[in-house]
């Protein structure tokens, strides 16, 4: 039986699945790892990176029988390399909000929304300061497409990778060309000496073959891998999420919570205003996707929950993260709709859809609040789905008609938790299939079976929703009209909230 092989570069994981012909996992194994914050950046260490890719392919069994292989990372962020692929400057990752000038003067450029994230924000903001290495620049890249390139040599990213990159063009198959003259003006009248076509990866739809892993890639695995295996499109978090949920026809969604927590919405016409907290990027077939992109999810509240742990521990207990994520979430239910008054904000980092450029987390009480621990546990939970809640009631408003939503990762991985509050939030059944907890190296590892399954004009919709996802079984939850109500309450004061959150970042330095 074949296997395929997914293995995606998270914020906090570096994580490897096998499935096998029937789209069932089989065997993971993964990698721990943080970024740093330094010199006022937030990056990661690029060693790190291949060395927590061996340990994730440690851990996995059955690597043998592979027989086609994807990469995928979080998406967006700046890797910049000269001709030889020397790295010019720290990895900059999706965290980082440095970008704003930048990305404020290319929106207009553009008439088109430029998140501080994308790459090519990035990229001018280095142009605009001057920065001493971009005479030097030849190529920019993801850490999916970096990773990519070191195993087989190809220089090029899925369409939703690259749409986090540059935006694509109308027919969803490559960069836009009108845009990328406006660009290459920038670069010419700052006296530069590249070409913007040439620096950019280029431009795959699933399905697509994107090389194979070469000798010296294999050598980078540890030998785990054999030469000559044929390798996918490379793609963001965003891509494998709508693949790992069957999210990528229109009128499709799905939630990825993490570190960060984003929605992807799948199009069925363009969005009629142009929105600073709406991103539009593409599904790996290179559909039209509105993106509500949030930094901060579940890092506060997993700082909490290891402070609680510490207290377990003064008392001779030692519970399993899962025992522990579990028990928590599950308390949170014993909360109040309305969380009783306990106020959280969870910005570790800059947060673009509420305008900060850095975050300051912060626990607050209303005069009378019950402090409990549900109701301490459910203000947590709320907190990493209260910013999201903003940009989807801009769809809303745009009358964006979402027919199925799904959720995956972390967030989720407690049966009736997480899902049961999203559903409060976005105001629409939310599903949770039975694979959803492996995520996104899950969706890479079926884009991996779709490039050497894919029967002649069978699109990514169709190989999803007719053999994959045909038996999958799931749980779906109805939003509540007591917890809808109560979140709603929630809502009202977290954006009170945000006031103190502004002041704190101002004066908190």
């Amino acid at each position: 039986m074949k296997h395929y092989l997914g293995i995606e570069f998270g914020s906090t994981r570096i994580k490897a699945v096998v499935i096998n012909e029937a789209y069932e996992p089989v065997s993971a194994g993964g990698y721990t790892w943080a970024s740093r914050l330094e010199n006022g950046v937030w990056t990661y260490d690029m060693s790190e990176a291949l060395a927590g890719l061996r340990a994730a392919l440690q851990g996995v069994e059955g690597l043998s029988r592979v027989t086609a292989v994807g990469l995928s990372g979080m998406m967006h962020g700046y890797l910049a390399f000269d001709r030889d692929w020397n790295l010019l400057a720290p990895f900059r990752t999706w965290q980082n909000t440095i970008t704003a000038e930048a990305a404020g003067r290319l929106s207009e450029l553009f008439a088109f929304n430029v998140p501080q994230r994308w790459s090519i924000a990035h990229l001018y903001q280095a142009m605009l300061n001057g920065e001493a290495h971009i005479g030097r620049v030849a190529h920019i890249t993801t850490l999916a497409g970096y990773m990519h390139y070191l195993l087989t040599g190809v220089n090029a990213v899925g369409v939703g990778e690259a749409s986090g990159i540059f935006p694509i063009g109308e027919d969803g198959r490559g960069y836009d060309k009108a845009m990328l003259e406006k660009f290459q003006t920038l670069i010419d009248e700052m006296g530069l000496p590249f070409h913007i076509s040439d620096v950019l990866p280029a431009v795959l739809t699933a399905g697509e073959p994107a090389g194979r892993l070469t000798e010296a890639g294999a050598a980078l695995t540890g030998g785990l891998l054999t030469p000559g295996l044929p390798f996918a499109p490379p793609e963001g978090d965003g891509g494998t999420g709508m693949t790992a949920t069957n999210a990528v026809a229109p009128g499709t969604g799905n939630v990825s919570a993490g570190t960060s927590i984003f929605s992807m919405v799948v199009l069925e016409r363009p969005l009629a205003h142009r929105y600073e907290e709406i991103d539009v990027v593409t599904t790996p077939a290179g559909r039209p996707v509105a993106m509500v992109h949030c930094n901060n999810c579940t890092n506060d509240s997993n700082a909490w929950i290891s402070l609680l742990r510490e207290a377990a521990q003064l008392f001779g207990a030692d519970p399993t993260s899962d025992e522990l994520y579990t028990k928590l979430y599950q308390k949170s239910l014993e909360g109040d709709p309305d969380c009783g008054g306990v106020l959280t904000c969870n910005y570790v980092a800059g947060e673009g859809i509420t305008h900060l450029d850095s975050g300051r987390p912060l626990l607050a009480r209303m005069p009378g609040a019950r402090f409990t621990l549900g109701n301490f546990m459910r203000s947590m939970l709320y907190a990493t789905m209260s910013t999201l809640k903003l940009g989807m009631d801009i769809l809303a408003g745009e009358g964006v008609a979402i027919r199925s939503m799904t959720g995956h990762g972390g967030l989720f991985k407690t049966e009736g938790v997480g899902q049961r509050y999203m559903a409060a939030a976005c105001g629409a059944p939310v599903t949770c299939l039975n694979t959803a907890g492996e995520g996104g190296p899950y969706g890479m590892a079926l884009l991996a079976a779709y490039l050497d399954q894919r029967k002649e004009g069978e699109g990514l919709e169709e190989y999803l929703a007719s053999r994959v996802f045909k038996n999958v079984e799931g749980t779906v939850c109805e939003p509540d009209e007591e917890t809808a109500a109560g979140f709603a309450a929630y809502m009202a004061a977290y954006k009170q909230l945000l006031k103190v959150e502004k002041t704190a970042t101002d004066v908190l330095l």
